[in-house]
């Protein structure tokens, strides 16, 4: 320890500005904490590899639609990333889809937190957005600042959504923003808001609810929202919000004139649903794949030939032992008074061709 406290000292003391930089980098090096565990928040950003708000601004001024997918963990972040989608949102949706919860109401914030930092490993290209759960931003405008800090910073996202457009939900998103955090607005149907809106039920389907559409989608544009999200609304209402918006609607359930959309992972590729939808895609998804049906038949399969003992095959059990190398195991074991785990082992080499490891 004298000898590494002597060593950081001249580090320190010394006079060679040119060596400083070198010096504090050395340091860093030599502690046994890795510098991203202190800070885990978003990499620099490189326009050329990377989907900014910059990016996303520009595509909305010529017209190009934005895509959004929802991803929970490593792979499907890495899947994202290959098919280049600009924006992967950590969806609050991990409760059901991922949890098996009938609502997404019961996911807390911790649990988000280990799903961002999952996906932030594996999506490098995608704007990151992590959703606020269901009572981590209610209670106050320091709550809804506290939580959002915690997905950049713990979570190692880009930017943040929220849902609804209740005066308490817009101060709130107005106070993200403040912070200096970019925000993700989420107006019709908003799950989080179940109990009063009496269910899945969609929105906008008569002239107050879709007035109060629109109005909320341009109080959280006043708000600071880079984006909103309009979920289950008729596709007139949308038109009408986009038009009314000077900022992109990321739609899903909402027609084809939103400046983006955005699926459900485990939706668009026909794997288990939610337990609402009774195992079916909702209405309004399409299922570019029917993977679910491809996992249940590659399970059944391997179920079936475990049961009748044709897995593993001599294909699928690659590690051998040779000839003589068996014979001395094989003593081994009978001198270790161990003679059925002898026969054993004599039966399986005689069922399996024995070759020596090169």
């Amino acid at each position: 320890m004298g000898i590494l406290s002597s060593f950081c000292k001249t580090l320190r003391n010394s006079t060679i500005k040119t060596h400083s930089n070198s010096a504090l980098a050395l340091l860093r090096c030599m502690s046994n904490v890795p510098e991203n565990t202190v800070y885990g928040g978003p990499k620099p950003q490189n326009y050329s590899q990377r989907v900014t708000l910059t990016h996303l601004r520009q595509k909305h001024r010529k017209g190009e639609p934005i895509t959004m997918v929802t991803a929970y963990d490593y792979p499907s972040a890495v899947h994202l990333d290959t098919a280049g989608i600009d924006i992967c949102l950590v969806g609050d949706s991990a409760s059901m889809v991922v949890h098996g919860h009938d609502t997404t109401l019961p996911i807390t914030l911790d649990e988000m937190l280990v799903h961002c930092r999952a996906v932030a490993r594996g999506a490098k290209r995608p704007l990151l957005v992590g959703d606020l759960p269901f009572g981590s931003y209610e209670s106050s405008t320091h709550q809804a600042v506290d939580a959002a800090v915690r997905v950049l910073k713990e979570g190692g996202m880009d930017a943040i959504k929220l849902e609804g457009g209740a005066p308490s939900r817009i101060t709130a998103a107005k106070a993200i923003v403040e912070a200096g955090i970019a925000v993700i607005g989420h107006v019709g149907l908003t799950p989080q808001a179940i109990s009063v809106l009496g269910g899945f039920r969609p929105q906008g389907r008569n002239v107050d609810s879709a007035v109060k559409v629109v109005e909320t989608s341009m109080a959280l544009q006043e708000a600071g929202c880079f984006a909103v999200v309009l979920e289950c609304v008729p596709p007139p209402v949308a038109a009408a919000a986009t038009s009314a918006l000077q900022i992109p609607t990321i739609g899903i359930g909402a027609g084809p004139f939103c400046s983006g959309q955005v699926l459900v992972y485990h939706d668009l590729l026909g794997m288990l649903q939610h337990p609402h939808h009774a195992k079916v895609t909702p209405k309004f998804c399409k299922q570019y794949a029917h993977v679910g049906d491809v996992i249940n038949k590659a399970l059944l399969e391997y179920q079936q030939e475990v049961t009748n003992g044709s897995f593993p095959s001599s294909a699928h059990s690659p590690y051998k032992i040779g000839a003589a190398d068996i014979d001395g195991f094989l003593q081994a074991l009978q001198k270790m008074g161990l003679g059925d785990a002898a026969d054993a082992a004599a039966n399986a080499a005689e069922k399996f061709e024995m070759k020596t490891v090169t």
